[in-house]
């Protein structure tokens, strides 16, 4: 199969994939188009984007209910699934964690090297960062959650991922750049336990 047939295929599977609400398997055409080492369309972009943000925001919504469900637990001393449920939250951690490191291994042996353009190339910036922006905006919301030492741990984190997203994003004013972060450092700032 040719190239381009080939990719027609993989473009239309990621679409019918989509449509089906099957993300993994969009994310997988869409990654096997990225495997071509050609620079991609800006529906190509797009499909690889929504695919990724699907695929982490399904596994980001199953972590938080574990975790709310792990604390209820703990607060009634039920210590045997305490421990069944961090086992199933460290599953679901290790998932993203593979996840992200895939699309970052995407993003930087396929995608950058490929872009014939600044327009692409800051796409892929971008998406990493806002990866690492919803990653950061959803551990803020858990800090509370936490007893206080996993919080002053988790603060001291939370303080250097946001001053690297400060650092990559400062560069990129209509993101809102460091001026986003603001309200965040706040919450951030001094822990409250």
């Amino acid at each position: 199969m040719s190239t381009e047939k080939e990719r027609e295929t993989h473009v239309y599977m990621a679409k019918l994939a989509e449509q089906a609400e099957r993300y993994e398997e969009m994310v997988e055409s869409m990654t096997k188009i990225a495997k071509l080492d050609l620079d991609l369309t800006v529906e190509e972009r797009n499909l690889l984007s929504v695919g990724y943000k699907n695929v982490i925001g399904a596994r980001r919504a199953s972590w938080r209910i574990m975790s709310s469900i792990e604390q209820k637990e703990e607060s009634k001393g039920n210590e045997q699934n305490v421990k069944l449920i961090k086992g199933y939250r460290q599953k679901v951690e290790e998932e993203l964690s593979k996840i992200c490191s895939d699309i970052l291994t995407t993003i930087d042996e396929h995608l950058i090297p490929t872009s014939s353009s600044g327009e692409s190339t800051v796409f892929y910036y971008k998406m990493a960062c806002h990866l690492a922006k919803q990653a950061f905006d959803e551990a803020i919301a858990e800090l509370d959650t936490l007893n206080e030492d996993s919080y002053k741990d988790s603060t001291l984190i939370m303080q250097l991922l946001r001053d690297n997203l400060t650092l990559w994003t400062s560069d990129l004013p209509e993101d809102g750049g460091e001026d986003s972060f603001k309200t965040e450092e706040a919450k951030t700032a001094e822990p409250e336990h």
